[in-house]
């Protein structure tokens, strides 16, 4: 598996991602990835830094392009926390927790953006508008309630099962509600 194959299919997904929904510019593109099931081991066993950064560089065009704001999900061993610009936590409102990402706790992808970001910092758990998971991560818990996957051609990311979404609003109201 090549570096630049992997930086080719990410962005292919992005860009077919970004022709089938609107991104609002100043939200959150929240990202799990799983550097070692990227290279094809098992989750959480070979966390990969050289993976993380060729993975970061498309990402951060991508967010640049939309005017999002970039959130990495930790690992378990963390608790999943996110990484992100101070600048962002506090637009949006979340504080900060004492832990630092590393490849062996935190992960490889989470730990690299701590190191690019200017001022970064952990907190707890998001709310983001849109997310992808490299690797069966489970984002999950840090998109907003209603999680609606996207289908690209672009099904892996190395060896990586890779899932892409974006959120709409809740539709409540019934029968008689009326949806635009």
């Amino acid at each position: 598996m090549v570096v630049k194959q992997i930086q080719t299919h990410l962005t292919q997904l992005l860009s077919e991602f970004e022709e089938q929904v609107t991104l609002r510019p100043n939200t959150i593109f929240v990202v799990g990835c799983s550097t070692s099931e990227v290279i094809g081991q098992k989750i959480g066993t070979a966390g990969a830094l050289e993976i993380a950064e060729a993975i970061f560089e498309p990402l951060q065009k991508f967010a640049e392009k939309h005017q999002l704001y970039l959130a990495f999900q930790g690992c378990e061993h963390i608790n999943r926390a996110i990484t992100m610009e101070a600048s962002t936590a506090e637009r949006f409102g979340y504080d900060p927790v004492a832990v630092v990402p590393v490849r062996t706790a935190g992960g490889s992808m989470s730990a690299y953006a701590y190191t690019q970001f200017t001022h970064p910092v952990i907190v707890e758990a998001i709310q983001a508008q849109a997310g992808i998971d490299i690797g069966q991560t489970l984002i999950g818990m840090h998109l907003k309630a209603v999680a609606v996957p996207v289908r690209t051609s672009v099904k892996m990311i190395g060896e990586a099962v890779v899932t892409i979404a974006t959120t709409r609003p809740k539709l409540i109201g019934g029968e008689r509600a009326v949806y635009k």
